[in-house]
């Protein structure tokens, strides 16, 4: 007698009928969104000074759009990272992007400060917090045990990719015809990033018949080892909480957040024009930072695959501190270089490690949740940063203050890296639980 196949089982099948390992696509695809979005994000900066010519606002009105967009950047990225570890990154993405697209959209029809406050504050704020360095945790951790590190550090610097892309565009197209031709642009660039995710991006290895590269080998490692002990592990958030190790995380990532999205990526376009550097120069030294970044992600990725990622952060802290320690001495087009390319080497190489010490410590099947609470308290040092330095503008006419105060910050910063416990450094094992952690 024969049977009808059950169809209520379908047999894994791939979006994309490739050859090699699925993951490198589902990789490349979440680098194109996060490069697309990013683009999107950073797009305020080019903004402050049509918006001054055009409505009069302030620095600091204007940086409180982007304090509630860095604050709710952050904020989602808890509650994302757990519908993540519970249902996959590839709706969350797609809710994202059609945020990014709507925010976008209608930033082109603002004539008021409390619309602009409401479209890029909570819109855009809210739909970028589904594609941050949230989302790059939990693919990393999903897909990947060998190279974890580098396909870590590549998703990170799509951040500085998509600005190193978009912020000449968006300039040039500001120039050329205004910025809410700009705006509009940037809303067709999110649907399309929308239809990439929508047609390629998977949750994990099973979907496509797989598992994630290297498991097999490192579960047979891990047999090996006395005890039998597997690699997967997970931490409740309420245990997370009381470690040493969260809060020295956590306390550095808001140094970092607000050393970077707050102060560099706020102002950095602003004072340059300020200080007399042209449209094009300003251009070419976010190039500068955005190519150096590449190389300064995926070299802190590769790092952390083969040492200590608390020695690699504190570096890249220590790096930061001398970058913005010299900006204040910077007066023309060669200064405005060389602080790009120190700037550019550390600017978003902090997600490699933080990660690497997040999931070591509470386990993979919980990095998105707990990460996402540590990259909460980035976006709050970021929007604290960002509000304050506008504020300092306004009250002392340039931001030295404020560039100074963050040299001494990232100093701090690093100082906490390296206090951080050395259990961060090495994959943890499911071994009985000490008090503070609760492995399942």
């Amino acid at each position: 007698m024969s049977t009808l196949p059950d169809m209520s089982n379908p047999r894994p099948r791939k979006p994309l009928n490739v050859r090699f390992f699925y993951g490198w696509v589902v990789v490349a695809t979440t680098f194109t969104a996060s490069l697309l979005a990013a683009g999107i994000r950073a797009a305020p900066q080019t903004f402050v000074r049509p918006l001054e010519a055009d409505f009069g606002w302030s620095r600091g009105a204007i940086n409180a759009a982007v304090s509630i967009n860095l604050v709710l950047y952050g904020a989602i990225g808890p509650f994302a990272g757990r519908f993540q570890d519970r249902r996959g990154p590839r709706v969350v993405m797609l809710v994202a992007l059609s945020l990014l697209a709507v925010g976008a959209g209608l930033t082109s029809s603002i004539n008021r400060l409390w619309e602009f406050l409401v479209v890029w504050g909570l819109i855009v704020g809210t739909g970028a917090g589904g594609i941050s360095s949230v989302l790059a945790a939990s693919v990393a951790h999903r897909w990947f045990v060998r190279h974890r590190g580098v396909v870590l550090g590549l998703l990170n610097s799509a951040g500085s990719t998509g600005q190193l892309i978009f912020i000449p565009v968006v300039l040039s197209m500001i120039v050329a015809w205004g910025w809410r031709v700009a705006a509009m642009t940037l809303s067709g660039v999110a649907v399309v990033a929308f239809l990439l995710v929508w047609w390629l991006m998977r949750n994990d290895p099973a979907e496509v018949g797989e598992e994630a590269l290297g498991e097999s080998e490192a579960n047979a490692a891990a047999a090996a080892r006395p005890g039998g002990a597997p690699l997967v592990t997970s931490t409740t958030v309420r245990d997370a909480v009381r470690t040493r190790t969260f809060w020295l995380l956590a306390g550095a990532y808001a140094i970092c957040g607000g050393t970077s999205n707050g102060l560099i990526g706020a102002n950095m376009i602003p004072h340059a024009l300020d200080i007399g550097i042209s449209h094009q120069v300003a251009s070419i030294t976010v190039g500068i930072m955005a190519g150096l970044n590449f190389v300064g992600t995926m070299g802190a990725g590769w790092l952390c695959d083969r040492m200590d990622p608390r020695k690699v952060l504190a570096w890249i802290y220590a790096l930061r501190a001398v970058s913005l320690f010299i900006l204040p001495a910077v007066t023309g087009p060669a200064g405005m270089f060389v602080f790009a390319v120190i700037y550019g080497l550390d600017w978003f190489a902090t997600v490699p490690p933080v990660v690497a010490i997040a999931g070591n410590t509470f386990g993979k099947n919980s990095v998105g949740s707990i990460y996402g609470l540590i990259f909460l308290a980035h976006q709050l040092g970021g929007a604290v940063m960002a509000q304050s330095s506008g504020i300092a503008y306004d009250v002392f006419g340039d931001y030295v203050p404020s560039f100074l105060t963050g040299a001494v910050l990232a100093v701090l910063a690093a100082l906490m890296s390296m206090a951080i416990d050395k259990e961060g450094s090495q994959p943890k094992l499911q071994a009985p639980p000490r008090p503070g952690l609760a492995t399942t």
